[in-house]
């Protein structure tokens, strides 16, 4: 099970790299638009920084075209390099640039995965990782659930073992359940984090055991 964050604000990668079992970090172009004017490449490195070398870095190419994406592809490799996978969404010419890509040994997320059909020619393509989108496939009247639980089926028979990654999410409630369907791992921004932790009744139960710890032992620390 793998744990990333959706997201290449600074301070809440600081933040969240300590306390997440962190596994990587997932970004794309809404991402990066959030964060206002920046140096692409340098902001990224910073993420880098943050991290790590060993959590997977995901960057999502802007092309179209298989050529484009390529070529973006070879272009981010060579200014962040390490442990970056990159995103080719999953249409005709995302296919081809994924089977291009695997032959040249380049780490994979096959992303922009709305359908079964997406997710299974991405994982026989050999995408490293095929990311479903939750959320928008749910206001989209799509099961995302099913869907998840389709790819896992199909990945226990396939010589092929990219991983799926399941991506847009609003609520722990989505998250839990991709990984109930067979996901290996999913990514969500930190605010879905903070609200999974922050239940009122997690607090009460500290307090209460701070409490009978001290009535019991008639100090606060052991």
């Amino acid at each position: 099970m793998e744990f990333m964050l959706d997201t290449v604000n600074l301070a809440e990668i600081k933040k969240w790299a300590q306390i997440l079992p962190l596994a990587g970090v997932t970004s794309n172009p809404t991402i990066i638009k959030r964060e206002g004017e920046l140096d692409f490449f340098e902001h990224l490195k910073k993420v880098r920084e943050l991290i790590g070398p060993q959590p997977s870095l995901h960057v999502q190419v802007v092309a179209k075209d298989t050529a484009g994406m390529v070529a973006e592809a070879k272009k981010l490799q060579a200014e962040l390099g390490g442990n970056l996978y990159i995103k080719i969404p999953v249409t005709q010419e995302g296919l081809v640039a994924i089977k291009q890509l695997k032959q040249a040994d380049f780490k994979v997320t096959a992303t922009a995965i709305y359908t079964t059909m997406q997710g299974l020619l991405a994982l026989e393509a050999g995408a490293d990782y095929l990311a479903p989108y939750y959320n928008r496939m749910e206001n989209l009247d799509t099961d995302p659930v099913a869907l998840i639980a389709q790819l896992a089926s199909a990945r226990e028979k396939s010589t092929q073992k990219g991983k799926i990654l399941a991506a847009s999410f609003k609520n722990a409630s989505q998250v839990t359940k991709a990984l109930g369907a067979g996901a290996q791992a999913v990514t969500a921004g930190s605010d879905i984090y903070a609200a999974s932790l922050a239940d009122p009744a997690i607090a009460k139960a500290v307090s209460d055991f701070a409490i009978d710890w001290k009535t019991s032992q008639k100090r606060a620390g052991i």
